[in-house]
């Protein structure tokens, strides 16, 4: 499936944020850009498969789960306008402990491990590539320290409002069971904290 130019032009202004390529070594980069679309409860990375891919995501969102004693527990969400892998079986090309599944249909603008090892060796472009997955290394760890941080020094209640300060809309198209174990509670607390936050809202209208 072909990339729409408006949908390149998006990507390729948030790519900016990490380097900033020349027309030419944007158009090395493109050619090896693909669109994929990942539908509803779909894994798009699996932990006894290799992550092959790097994603941009244009629509939809993500969980990142792993399996413990037969009971899957979320560790990571990702919205659209994020980039998304399993960035360590990525690099090391060999599976990883977690999976990554679409809690709703989803778009990707992706590039591929072989694209990357051929951009790399394309002296044209390769400084810009390697400062870019550089970076994008730097952006996926630092994601996930701040989800570790936070289960240490913050409240379920905390990491919710957190949640919703991210993407609050797209939070409400996310079952609930999944946030609820996202953070580390049960759907039933999660009930409480939601409520306790609505009358606390309420209360600050009437005021």
């Amino acid at each position: 499936m072909s990339i729409s130019p408006l949908h390149l032009t998006k990507y390729r202004k948030h790519v900016e944020a990490y380097v900033t390529f020349t027309d030419e070594e944007w158009e090395l980069f493109a050619g090896h850009l693909y669109l994929k679309e990942v539908k509803k409860k779909e894994c798009w990375v699996t932990s006894t498969h290799t992550c092959k891919e790097v994603g941009y995501i244009l629509s939809g969102s993500f969980r990142f789960f792993f399996v413990r004693d037969g009971v899957e527990i979320s560790n990571y969400f990702c919205f659209a306008n994020e980039l998304i892998s399993a960035y360590g079986s990525f690099l090391k090309q060999q599976p990883g402990p977690g999976s990554i599944q679409a809690m709703e249909d989803a778009t990707l603008i992706c590039f591929s491990y072989n694209s990357l090892q051929e951009l790399l060796n394309d002296e044209r472009i390769a400084f810009k590539m390697e400062r870019f997955g550089r970076k994008v290394a730097e952006y996926l760890i630092c994601c996930f320290e701040e989800r570790l941080t936070a289960f240490i020094t913050q409240s379920p209640e905390q990491r919710y409002m957190d949640l919703l300060e991210r993407n609050a809309e797209l939070l409400q198209r996310i079952p609930q069971h999944y946030v609820a174990n996202y953070l580390g509670i049960t759907p039933e607390s999660l009930s409480r904290i939601r409520k306790r936050l609505m009358n606390a809202k309420g209360k600050r209208k009437v005021a």
